[in-house]
């Protein structure tokens, strides 16, 4: 009977999931927020909370984290990995520093401690890789100018991940000064294989894990992503960067293949993990952190929006890219969530997990309409000033005229 239960109640969770992702491309909204807000009405004080099913929706949590970062990964080759971190260092440094600061500051003036703080941090730095590629897809941006210094600055963020998080769980876990040295070191070195890996011998990989037949391609390929992420997660890596260094590895001709096999596969358990972190937060605590988040998601939009502005001029391109550049970075979502997830569970500190729930939540909504509204505004303020909107229409809209010479290296 117990099976039976979950079979029902699982399969009402999934179906609740595809009427809610159906409302979000009615209105061009991400679909995050609203199944973060399914999850918080049916878990832990919630209107109906799930009985038997929880489990099975944790595992499926910790699946779609480690395919979200398979996916991302698959993007970028390693060679692109290593050109983006010498060319774009100094961006990605203002990136760090711009938009961790606000977490660290408000953790630390609330008295919830360095460990809240250093978790805190890294929930307001990093941008949601997932909805800005869906933003960059949505309003066909992609082949603007803007858009691979927007790539390269998500690239750095992700690299910082995978430092940041062996350092964040070793805080957690409460080790020793010499313990997490030696945590960070085995990660350091791990990453440093897999990536010596993809560089040297990643068509050996490809050849390992390609096949004619998509059933065996995609077993192969799940299979040795998520056996890696589980590896790299005993090595005290997180599973997530194990499969985001996987995704290099393979983001060569097979990529395309792969990433069309594993994608519904993504779609399927990235929902059921942002519901399964809203299962864990209780509606109630939100009220209280309500404000706060408020607070920071204004911060977090205008230093977002500073960074892609200083990124996007650095490299000549003009005052309408640089705006796009910024409102791109605006949105937060899944790897914050991650952040947020593993300092709950860590006991961190109580209203750590509604505040970033909140703060995403606000964000995941205002960050694609700020990236819609940033063209309208654009025109609206051209004409306000007498100036032509779009003075050469063969040119990208984005292109400063008196730098659109100098930005020509960059793209």
């Amino acid at each position: 009977m117990e099976s039976t239960t979950t079979l029902i109640e699982f399969g009402a969770v999934i179906l609740g999931l595809g009427l809610l992702g159906a409302l979000a491309l009615r209105f061009g909204i991400s679909p995050i927020p609203l199944y973060l807000l399914a999850g918080l009405a049916f878990g832990h004080g919630g209107l109906v909370p799930l009985a038997t099913s929880e489990e099975f929706t944790a595992i499926g949590a910790e699946i779609g984290v480690i395919l979200l970062l398979f996916t991302l990964g698959l993007e970028y080759t390693a060679p692109e990995l290593v050109g983006t971190l010498r060319t774009n260092l100094p961006a990605g440094l203002v990136d760090l520093v711009l938009n961790s600061a606000p977490g660290v500051a408000t953790a630390l003036i609330l008295g919830w401690g360095p460990v809240a703080a250093v978790a805190l941090g890294g929930v307001t730095y990093v941008t949601s890789s997932g909805i800005t590629a869906k933003v960059l897809a949505d309003l066909q941006w992609l082949g603007n100018r803007e858009v691979p210094v927007v790539l390269s600055l998500l690239v750095f963020e992700d690299l910082t991940m995978a430092v940041y998080l062996p350092i964040l769980t070793a805080m957690l876990a409460g080790v020793s000064f010499l313990a997490g040295a030696t945590t960070l070191a085995i990660a350091a070195l791990t990453i440093s294989v897999i990536l010596l890996v993809a560089l040297r011998w990643g068509r050996y990989v490809e050849k390992f894990v390609h096949s004619p037949n998509q059933e065996v391609l995609l077993l192969k390929v799940l299979g040795l992503t998520v056996l890696v992420a589980g590896v790299a997660q005993f090595l005290q890596v997180s599973a997530a960067v194990g499969a985001f260094l996987i995704g290099i590895a393979l983001s060569g001709p097979l990529a395309h293949e792969a990433r069309e096999l594993v994608t519904p596969l993504r779609d399927l358990f990235a929902a059921v993990f942002f519901v399964f972190f809203g299962l864990h937060t209780n509606p109630a605590d939100l009220p209280p952190v309500l404000g706060i988040a408020a607070l920071l998601a204004v911060i977090g939009v205008a230093t977002k929006i500073a960074t892609g502005w200083w990124a996007a001029r650095r490299a000549g391109i003009g005052v309408l890219g640089r705006g796009r550049a910024g409102a791109a970075l605006v949105p937060r979502g899944e790897f914050n969530i991650v952040i947020a997830g593993l300092a709950v569970t860590a006991g961190a500190h109580p209203n750590l997990g509604p505040l970033a729930a909140a703060y995403v939540l606000i964000l995941a909504v205002v960050g694609p309409l700020a990236a819609r509204a940033i063209e309208p505004l654009y025109r609206y303020l051209a004409r306000r000033q007498g100036r032509p909107v779009d003075p050469d229409p063969s040119h990208d809209p984005g292109a400063d005229p008196d730098t659109a010479h100098a930005a020509v290296s960059h793209d």
